[in-house]
């Protein structure tokens, strides 16, 4: 795992877990929606937040692909990339 990878999931789960109200295990694999129980609205402001803590703006529609923590992981190393 590259350096931005790790500094990318180190912004997921550290802004995925200050959202939620209990404690779970998180992972590449962990489901937002079924694992976790975040509503749409909840999905938008975690995503907003990690949109603010990473300077990037992520595309509806590319948040509607997402449906897992890795999901997320894969369309912010592109859009790093390609910033």
């Amino acid at each position: 795992m590259s350096d931005n990878d790790a500094e990318l999931k180190t912004v997921i789960f550290e802004t995925l877990r200050a959202a939620l109200t209990k404690p779970a295990e998180l992972s590449e694999a962990t489901h937002i929606v079924d694992d976790l129980g975040l509503d749409s609205v909840a999905v938008m402001d975690f995503v907003m937040e990690i949109e603010d803590r990473l300077d990037l703006s992520v595309p509806l529609d590319k948040i509607a692909e997402i449906q897992t923590l890795g999901d997320l992981l894969t369309v912010l190393r592109g859009l790093k990339a390609g910033a």
